[in-house]
């Protein structure tokens, strides 16, 4: 089911001035901007009343109470601890077998994240990230770490000059100490969204880095502050998130920065494996 952000997003081409205008400042506050009157949120986009009135309607509601209500019934959603997502999933449990309902909700997260995103910006994203001039900065959370310390480890290999940041550690600031403009920080942050994570990525910004964001469908406030944001959507027939689509796009960053400098990388790749031999770390077969 599309979300209002998603609806947005789509239609952001098909908007006048003043609505575009009024969709960048709903997107800016997702979604508790629209929970309020109407009149508020026109007042906050700066725009008139019917131009909120006929952007809704261009978005398929048949009104601004409508539109409220959808934007309430995902900020429950988005609320929900895991326990009561898996509650409110098992009551509608269909009988199919887990494998085949789990795998069918990942693939749709693919194809719709997937349609969301602008292969332009993808590839500049992973320009950035592939620019050995630039220091890279990986993060993670709480749960996202683990899929930081993956592309971490592949960027190791792939270039020089990247540093782990440890989000969760109280010394987090210390990394900052020599981040300068032009740097890159790759940043993971999805539902629920944590406070370390967002004061990072201010203090990153404040000091001229370019921030890359990968967050979830309703997006973490450090896209106001990303360079390049990439959306996944998560949901699937159990108490946690998933993890799938954006290891996806994480892995599909990693075959792209490689082959930017591929000689580089080359090199870097055989001099690691020299080492793995003089170390005798992995057994080999051939």
């Amino acid at each position: 089911m599309l979300t209002i952000s998603d609806r947005i997003q789509q239609k952001l081409d098909d908007l006048t001035r003043a609505e575009r205008q009024l969709a960048l400042s709903i997107l800016e506050n997702y979604p508790a901007s629209g929970l309020g009157p109407l009149t508020a949120l026109a007042k906050d986009a700066d725009v008139s009343v019917p131009t909120v009135a006929r952007m809704v309607q261009k978005l398929g509601y048949k009104g601004y109470p409508e539109f409220q209500a959808e934007l309430r019934e995902e900020l429950r959603a988005k609320a929900k601890d895991p326990i009561a997502k898996h509650d409110t999933w098992a009551e509608a449990a269909p009988s199919e077998h887990m494998l085949n309902r789990f795998t069918d909700a990942v693939i749709g997260n693919i194809r719709h994240t997937l349609g969301q995103i602008d292969p332009a910006a993808f590839d500049a994203a992973c320009g950035l990230v592939g620019d050995p001039a630039r220091h890279l900065y990986i993060v993670g959370g709480r749960i996202t770490h683990t899929l930081a310390e993956y592309l971490f480890l592949h960027m190791q290999v792939i270039r020089p000059n990247l540093t782990h940041v440890q989000s969760t550690s109280n010394s987090w600031p210390h990394y900052l100490l020599n981040a300068k403009k032009g740097d890159v920080f790759i940043i993971f942050d999805v539902r629920r969204y944590e406070n370390n994570t967002l004061k990072l990525a201010e203090m990153a910004h404040a000091r001229g880095a370019e921030i890359i964001l990968f967050t979830d469908q309703w997006r973490s406030p450090v896209h106001q502050l990303a360079t390049h944001s990439f959306s996944s959507r998560i949901v699937v027939p159990s108490a946690w998130d998933s993890a799938a689509t954006t290891m996806l796009l994480v892995e599909t960053m990693i075959g792209s920065v490689q082959n930017l400098h591929w000689d580089e990388t080359k090199a870097r790749m055989e001099e690691l494996e020299d080492m793995f031999d003089q170390t005798r770390l992995f057994r080999k077969f051939t």
